[in-house]
């Protein structure tokens, strides 16, 4: 494939400048301390490089040791490694040529409507779902297996939480998501798990390496309503404590990362107490599911001590990863989310997206002090500017889409109307009020 660079103009210079001097220090941080464990093997190492040396002069056959018949060498290893993705992006080397970050941050939107790029079911081509808690991914996830308009449509079998989705010519998933792969890269991976684990996952899953493009997929909701609306799901017992929060290559000690409630879940939670944990993940959840958590040492705060410093990065790193993703749909704006969808994949939904905006989480929201309502903004201070970022940026994706639909009147009035396709018009208030698994232990499968 040849190889292009893309760059995605959303006006954040400033911040993706911080992102890369982040990244800088954080690469030079790892290599310092590589450097100082070693410095005590040099002297070791020389001597055992002379006598390498004096044992190959003198003792090894030339038929052994010559350096002309030799069959591999560091070199030729260096050559072999791919040092470029499935998708002509260049992956960060560390150490040596074969310790990759094999991390794929798949095609951006900007790929898809600039280069007119189709996703092809029938190549390698494979959608990722990001499943970030209370947006409604849930039921969106299920319509993505039970909905949609495909020449192969997936299999699902009743009581199961599990579909085939599989290319029309082959036995191999178009689709990465919970009803689909399941929970592969841990219980709602974010991003930062997401992309280091899904290829080689897949590898596994199909038992064979392939040249894959991922289009990362994801949606979003107006912060304050998300919040009450996980507060009230972990009120009912919902925890996700067996989420894995995967990063730099190990899982958070107790220590980076401690629970707020002590036994097995926080029942009957009150929201003063919700809102007082410092370490509850429900905070700027968005924001951090979307950010590349290395660059500000994943869980160990003391990696950047300054709250202010590590929020910085996060958020920008957030807004870079988001406006990357091929997709994503706001649940404040299914209308234009659908049709955001149906054209950047040329897919159809048998089931128009429906909105009435009148969730349980909005009538909490009514019933609050004012002093919780301020408290819940701050703590939720950076999904609020990713929300307004997202919400300009998908809008701007839809007048681009509309501009270049010369049928756009007739396909907007008409979203969800497939001829021959009867399905429930999915009702986006409703779903969001669902409780999606009603035990706690239902939640953590």
């Amino acid at each position: 494939m040849e190889k292009r660079s893309v760059e995605v103009q959303v006006g954040l210079d400033s911040d993706f400048a911080l992102l890369l001097r982040e990244s800088l220090a954080y690469e030079i941080k790892m290599e310092s301390r590589s450097k100082s464990k070693l410095r005590g093997f040099i002297p070791i190492c020389l001597l055992l490089a002379v006598g390498g040396i004096v044992y190959v002069g003198y003792f090894c056959p030339d038929h052994v040791c010559a350096l002309t018949s030799r069959d591999s060498s560091w070199t030729d290893l260096t050559a072999k490694v791919p040092l470029q993705d499935n998708l002509g992006k260049p992956l960060m080397i560390h150490s040596n040529p074969v310790n990759l970050k094999a991390t794929n941050p798949g095609l951006s939107y900007d790929d898809v409507f600039n280069e007119n790029f189709q996703f092809d079911m029938n190549a390698h081509d494979v959608m990722v779902f990001l499943h970030i808690q209370k947006t409604g991914g849930t039921s969106f996830g299920r319509h993505l297996v039970q909905d949609l308009d495909l020449q192969r449509p997936c299999s699902c079998q009743r009581k199961r939480k599990r579909c085939h989705c599989f290319r029309p010519n082959r036995n191999e998933n178009w689709l990465f998501s919970r009803y689909s792969t399941g929970w592969k890269c841990g219980l709602h991976a974010d991003w930062t798990e997401l992309t280091s684990c899904v290829d080689s996952e897949l590898d596994k899953n199909e038992g064979d390496s392939v040249k894959r493009r991922y289009f990362y997929i994801t949606l979003l909701r107006e912060p304050i309503s998300r919040y009450l609306s996980e507060f009230r799901h972990v009120q009912r017992g919902a925890t996700w404590k067996n989420s894995r929060h995967f990063c730099g290559g190990r899982t958070p000690t107790h220590d980076e990362l401690p629970q707020c409630y002590k036994g097995d879940a926080w029942l009957d939670v009150s929201l003063d107490e919700f809102a007082a944990c410092p370490h509850n993940l429900a905070a700027n959840r968005q924001t951090r599911m979307l950010s590349d958590l290395a660059l500000i040492g994943c869980y160990n705060m003391s990696y950047m001590p300054s709250v202010e410093e590590r929020n910085r990065v996060m958020l920008a790193s957030a807004k870079k990863n988001l406006a990357s993703m091929a997709f994503f749909g706001l649940t404040e704006h299914q209308k234009e989310s659908q049709y955001v969808f149906e054209e950047t994949f040329n897919l159809r939904f048998a089931v128009p997206f429906d909105q009435h905006n009148a969730t349980v989480s909005s009538f909490t929201l009514s019933t609050l002090r004012p002093d919780q309502v301020d408290t819940i903004k701050k703590l939720n201070a950076l999904d609020l500017e990713l929300y307004e970022f997202a919400r300009k940026l998908m809008y701007q994706r839809f007048a681009r889409l509309k501009d270049r639909d010369s049928q756009f009147e007739d396909r907007f009035a008409h979203l969800g109307e497939l001829r021959g396709r009867g399905g429930v018009e999915l009702d986006w208030d409703k779903m969001l009020d669902e409780d999606e698994d009603t035990t706690s232990s239902a939640v953590n499968t």
